[in-house]
């Protein structure tokens, strides 16, 4: 396996990455237009742009922002609302397998930038064979909440008439270079289908198990063509006009509103995706179960292309994190009604071959990162650290624990006395 010799993502990445002469792959090369772009004429031309969808009478909304409560969100809304005067509607998919440090996060974000806010909850039993399926189909248990998230907040844009939708990063462009900055990549009913859903749209779900129909599909099926081409929905991504940097950003806003952290078991990183069980935990390991590494090679790779960390860092922090169980596995288990055997036996057949041999009937990784932190060339693509940081942890102000139960439903206000995720 043939690894970036300045971070550490491997040549089988899921979204496609792909190593230039030099042996640099393409998300490490997007990555250099940062420091080429002029932010502050981008700034100018996204103000620009907000201008044509800025609503004078302030009665109603000038756009709508995707929400689930992690520090990005903070930062897009104080964004989008504080400095460019805009009058946002939030818009949440509840992904059913929520925290409480994330419930509390999500009321936090409402209470404290004044937003109004619309939430979905699609029927639990119908997310349990959804998932079962997509797990069995695809080895994917994420597939429902990318599917919810990319869709509500345009079902929303069409039925209320407000056309213009802003997210944060473009994750594809982030991660691997699937675009270029200067591409000014929107998203689209297109970009949603082949990169976010792996292809794997609503409708082909049907038939494919006797428990979901068409009405079960309902929440995760995007609004038709002429439905979009006639209230003109747009999607724009904030981080084609901001310099994106995610730690940060966070970081102001966990002394600007008071957004808490959390320590995660499968990465360093306290900021994201803890809003979430499964998020880096199964849905994670199923991601290193599949393809040899994890959402920790992610977040080192942000890191290394942002000169915090060294390459060696990276690695050591990599060996440390990728292959650990999650303690959560046996909580989710439990909740799909399957034992660890089917677990993995589902996730047999989405083994990536590349990386993953058997030997005497146990599934061994052909090769590690750490076996090529010596390569040829890997000296020469180093990039030196000169922003070095570490990652805060906040107060909890409620104990979480792993053997707590998933919340479906929590709090949708944040007061100065009770901070609990549920009422009471």
């Amino acid at each position: 396996m043939k690894y970036c010799l300045r971070c550490v993502y491997p040549e089988n990445h899921p979204l496609g990455i792909v190593l230039d002469e030099e042996g640099i792959c393409s998300g490490c090369r997007v990555h250099e237009e940062k420091y080429e772009i002029d932010w502050t004429a981008k700034k100018l031309e996204f103000e620009s742009l907000l201008s044509q969808y800025r609503l004078k009478s302030n009665v109603h909304y000038d756009c709508i922002i995707p929400v689930t409560g992690t520090g990005d969100d903070f930062f897009i809304v104080d964004t989008i609302k504080n400095e460019f005067d805009m009058n946002p509607l939030l818009v949440s998919y509840n992904n059913q397998f929520n925290t409480k440090v994330g419930i509390r996060n999500l009321a936090r974000l409402v209470t404290k930038l004044d937003c109004d806010h619309l939430v979905s909850t699609v029927g639990p039993d119908t997310i349990k064979a959804i998932t079962k399926l997509t797990l069995k189909e695809f080895g994917d248990i994420y597939w429902h909440i990318l599917a919810g998230t990319q869709t509500f907040p345009v079902q929303v844009a069409t039925k209320l008439g407000i056309p213009l939708i802003i997210w944060g990063v473009n994750g594809w462009l982030d991660q691997v270079g699937m675009f270029s900055h200067y591409d000014q990549v929107e998203m689209t009913k297109k970009v949603r289908k082949e990169h976010a859903l792996r292809r794997v749209d609503a409708e082909m779900l049907i038939g494919k198990d006797k428990f979901i129909t068409k009405k079960d599909l309902q929440a995760f099926t995007y609004p038709s063509d002429a439905q979009l081409e006639s209230n003109r929905v747009r999607g724009l991504y904030l981080g084609n006009y901001i310099f994106w940097d995610s730690q940060k950003q966070i970081e102001e806003m966990i002394y600007k509103y008071g957004y808490e952290t959390k320590k995660e078991e499968r990465t360093f990183n306290t900021y994201e995706s803890i809003n979430c069980w499964n998020n880096a935990g199964v849905h994670d390991y199923i991601k290193y179960l599949k393809y040899g590494y994890g959402k920790v090679s992610d977040h080192v790779s942000r890191d290394i292309r942002l000169k915090r960390i060294s390459r060696e860092e990276g690695i050591k922090l990599v060996t440390k994190y990728q292959d650990v169980k999650p303690k959560g596995l046996k909580k989710f288990l439990n909740w799909l009604e399957i034992d660890e055997k089917e677990f993995f036996d589902y996730l047999e057949p989405h083994r990536d071959r590349k990386i993953w041999k058997k030997d005497s009937q146990e599934w061994v990784l052909d090769d590690h990162v750490k076996n090529h932190a010596q390569d040829e060339g890997a000296e020469d693509a180093r990039l030196k650290v000169t922003d070095k940081r570490s990652y805060l942890v906040t107060e909890l102000l409620e104990k979480e624990d792993i053997d707590d139960d998933y919340i479906l439903l929590g709090r949708g206000y944040m007061d100065e006395t009770n901070y609990k995720a549920i009422e009471g």
